[in-house]
């Protein structure tokens, strides 16, 4: 299915949210967004990808 992963176009296999952070190599804690509404990590399991979504995955960044 084609999707929008963080502003780039892309096709992919996953069918929930889960496994597209698996599928696009996302590990450790991070925040996730579907068409602009937040995902908390316990829903992303359950959470059907449609065709067209937007997805936001923000990994937290160290610095100061």
């Amino acid at each position: 299915m084609k999707i929008v992963l963080n502003g780039e176009p892309r096709e992919v296999e996953a069918t929930t949210l889960s496994a597209l952070l698996i599928e696009a190599g996302f590990s450790g804690r991070v925040a996730t967004a579907v068409n602009e509404a937040f995902v908390p990590a316990t829903l992303r399991d359950s959470h059907a990808l449609a065709d067209g979504d937007r997805v936001e995955i923000v990994a937290p960044m160290q610095g100061g």
